[in-house]
């Protein structure tokens, strides 16, 4: 499946700090807000940016190793979890209420049987990976199909007039599945990658590191392997299906706002697949899981905020998005030096 992204256009830039400077305030006094306006305009290539109502989709998975003892949590927690975010009990539902977000959850596959369900989209490719400590977790077939369920919705949201698409998971055992693509994908030590998930304790977390050691030394895959191949190897298919999400949103030229960890991994695998998708990308917050600062050095990423997050959902993207609209709402909406008559440094 291939796509085509444009580089982001920079044509604007120099309107766009000049217009950023002239607001009434001293230069650079709005911090990182105001690389954010920039980088908001410079993707939707106007001075006077439209955010609209955003689309945040939580893409949901089951993984076969689950069952091997790389979460804390049984693998049924993953169906009971989307459950609670369809009856609005989660989380995310109320921060994004309170952020004024749609919210849909996307069943990529889970192993249960939801039927038709308001606020649910159907994209099943199977009910959960295989386990990659035995063997890849999904075949080439169901890699691309997944990237094309991720597309296609990304797509669907761009028709209706979506202009951001933020993105959460729920899948019991996709920090490691994380893990592993960041390891593969970045080439940092593979224990570098690998943090207590959903609240491992030690022991848990010495299983953790000897499984997805032994899942890598299974694979044995070359340094420098594609990323498609690594999706199918160790991915789950709500992380394939974002990648392709994250890939046509771009196409399209949406704004994405990436969460945490999970979310991330995603990102860097459609990054390897099509790099101008990271100009796209708004990191939302710094996940306390430490496999993320690889992520965050490799693909040249400052996040908005850091409060010690790990819940995953599309939490992070949610608290950072009142920030976003304010970046934009200034840029808008403030007060040039000229437009209110005020004096500017001599």
């Amino acid at each position: 499946m291939e796509f085509h992204i444009p580089p982001v256009e920079r044509a604007l830039d120099a309107a766009l700090r000049h217009k950023i400077d002239q607001k009434t305030k001293p230069l650079g006094a709005l911090g990182q807000l105001e690389s954010l306006a920039l980088r908001i305009g410079r993707i939707q290539r106007t001075l006077t940016p439209e955010l609209g109502t955003p689309h945040l989709l939580v893409f949901a998975g089951d993984h076969g190793a689950a069952k091997a003892g790389v979460s804390a949590f049984p693998q049924e927690v993953t169906w009971q979890m989307v459950e609670n975010f369809l009856a609005g009990g989660a989380a995310i539902n109320v921060f994004a209420r309170h952020s004024g977000l749609r919210l849909e959850v996307v069943d990529c596959g889970v192993a249960h049987e939801f039927g038709a369900r308001d606020g649910l989209i159907d994209a099943k490719v199977a009910p959960g990976t295989r386990n990659y400590l035995e063997m890849p977790a999904m075949s080439a077939a169901e890699r691309d199909a997944a990237l094309a369920h991720g597309a296609r919705i990304a797509r669907q949201c761009a028709d209706a007039g979506c202009r951001v698409l933020g993105f959460g998971e729920m899948g019991i055992g996709n920090t490691a599945a994380a893990s592993l693509l960041t390891h593969c994908l970045t080439g940092t030590p593979l224990a570098d990658c690998i943090g207590r998930g959903t609240g491992l304790d030690d022991a848990g977390l010495e299983r953790k590191r000897a499984l997805l050691a032994r899942a890598v030394a299974r694979a044995g895959l070359p340094a420098g392997a594609d990323a498609p191949t690594v999706l199918a190897e160790f991915g789950g298919f709500e992380i394939v299906a974002m990648a392709g999400a994250m890939l046509a949103g771009a196409e399209r030229g949406m704004i994405l706002l990436i969460d945490g960890f999970i979310v991330t991994s995603a990102l860097l695998a459609a990054a390897r697949i099509a790099p101008a998708v990271r100009d796209h990308a708004i990191f939302c917050h710094r996940s306390a899981e430490p496999g993320h600062l690889a992520q965050l050095h490799a693909l040249g990423a400052e996040p908005l905020i850091d409060l010690g997050l790990r819940l995953g959902e599309g939490t992070g993207a949610a608290l950072a998005w009142p920030l976003v609209r304010a970046a934009a709402a200034f840029l808008n909406e403030m007060a040039s030096f000229e437009s209110a008559g005020v004096a500017e440094k001599l």
